[in-house]
């Protein structure tokens, strides 16, 4: 279970405290999923950064399965993240020198338990439709295949929680159309927390449950 409680933010600056958030508050359980929409700089991001243990917040706390990762030390807080969470970005983050299969594998060399690995990523990217491109590397795929490595990555290590910052935006119609299916197909699989942060619509209409940020506010949409 993921419960965010009165979360703040705030930056300084050279005229004062810059609120970008204020007493934002949300609970998903296993399973669920969530888009979140606003325009650029009313704090999306930020508000992801915070729940994936990132970014501290200003106030208020962030519980997932049952462990606040902001009273972790920093050792703990990486195995955390490593282990509950997936992240995948408007940027696809690969290793250029790295293949496909070793860039999915790349969040499970610093696992505790790396068992099956190997055989699990051969999995998730049959399951994108890239099982036949394993040895290939990134300058080599499309924008599209691109983002479903990225996405067979977040899920190599069966998080609790799984984020998303723009997944489509670099996308154009068709591949966004594929990747967002695929999302939302590995998350009922896999029963993740799902959240997407997006600019699209479109997209958004996709998830059960959207919300938009206003006035620092987590607003639910109708």
């Amino acid at each position: 279970m993921l419960k965010v409680e009165n979360i703040s933010k705030e930056y300084p600056t050279p005229r004062g405290p810059l609120r970008v958030l204020s007493d934002v508050s949300l609970s998903l359980e296993k399973g669920e999923a969530i888009s979140i929409m606003g325009p650029s700089g009313t704090g999306k991001s930020t508000l992801l950064y915070i729940v994936g243990a990132l970014e501290p917040p200003t106030n208020g706390t962030v519980t997932l399965s049952g462990q606040n990762p902001f009273s972790l030390k920093e050792k703990e807080l990486a195995a955390f993240r490593n282990r509950e969470l997936g992240f995948v970005f408007q940027d696809h983050c690969l290793l250029p020198q790295c293949s496909v299969l070793e860039n999915v594998l790349t969040p499970t060399l610093v696992s505790v338990d790396g068992t099956n690995a190997t055989e699990r990523a051969r999995r998730l990217l049959d399951r994108v439709g890239l099982g036949d491109r394993l040895d290939h590397r990134p300058a080599e795929l499309s924008g599209g295949e691109k983002q479903r490595v990225s996405l067979a990555r977040a899920l190599i290590t069966n998080p609790s929680l799984l984020l998303c910052d723009e997944p489509t935006g670099n996308l154009d119609h068709q591949a966004a159309d594929v990747v967002a299916s695929l999302l939302l197909e590995l998350h009922r699989d896999q029963q993740t927390i799902l959240i997407v942060v997006t600019h699209s619509a479109e997209l958004a209409a996709r998830l059960p449950t959207r919300y938009q940020l206003v006035d620092q506010k987590l607003q639910e949409m109708t």
